[in-house]
């Protein structure tokens, strides 16, 4: 687990992706500060990691999926591309690091996972770190539930100056979101791109899908995403938070 005291910031939700409250974040970063946001995106949109400027019709697509309604935003850290929008909860995290990535990211990463376990474990859900195959961005730090991805993790770091750092740590949660339909974006986007990249949509999983499955059909708590961000922001430990 961390062993800082975040200091939770509420940034706005900004841009769609919320590529807007991770740079905020950074900044508040530099100056020394060790920050957290939860938060949802406003609207439908995707996002995909800089690394896919090497597809040519990457403008062309993009513009497409603007002109339809659903933007896509490019985001510093790298992974693969992801769904945002309401019902997706996200967690970042930013503060100073010492070290390197190359030494310092897995247990960041670990520590990342662990927290967002603890979330999960309030609502009796437990849930295991690894890579879940067929399931968007993809990786060894995972969250998955029965075989299933409900939560991805990312990172990227800023070189501030001599010898300074700073970490963004950002975690996706999939709470309450039709996993088809999210799914369904991502492939039509990896398809006019041409990357042969496909997901498939019973590879990932959704805390009220969980929940549902756990109480028989039962309907449960309507602020079910409310609840969510609360289990994540307790899992930071408020208490010792300045």
């Amino acid at each position: 687990m961390f062993d800082i005291a975040f200091e939770v910031i509420d940034c706005g939700q900004g841009q769609p992706g919320g590529t807007a409250v991770d740079a905020a974040l950074l900044d508040l970063a530099a100056t020394g500060r060790a920050v957290a946001a939860v938060w949802e995106a406003p609207s439908p949109s995707l996002l995909a990691p800089r690394s896919y400027r090497r597809y040519e019709r990457l403008e062309q697509v993009r513009a497409d999926f603007e002109r339809h309604g659903l933007p896509v935003l490019l985001r510093p850290s790298g992974g693969g591309l992801v769904p945002q929008g309401p019902g997706i909860v996200n967690l970042s995290l930013a503060f100073e690091a010492a070290g390197r990535s190359i030494d310092s990211g897995d247990s960041i990463y670990a520590s990342l996972c662990e927290l967002l376990q603890d979330a999960l474990a309030t609502f009796g859900i437990r849930a295991e770190i690894g890579e879940v195959a067929g399931s968007f961005c993809d990786g060894r730090f995972n969250l998955a539930v029965a075989g299933r991805k409900i939560a991805g993790t990312a990172q990227y770091w800023k070189h501030l100056g001599p010898g300074r750092r700073a970490v963004l740590a950002h975690a996706l949660l999939l709470v309450d979101v039709d996993l088809a339909v999210a799914t369904g974006w991502l492939n039509e986007f990896e398809g006019a791109l041409g990357s042969g990249r496909t997901y498939d949509p019973d590879a990932v999983t959704s805390l009220a899908r969980c929940l549902r499955a756990d109480q028989n059909g039962r309907r449960f708590a309507q602020d079910l995403r409310k609840q969510a961000r609360a289990a994540l922001l307790q899992a930071l430990r408020p208490e010792a938070l300045v």
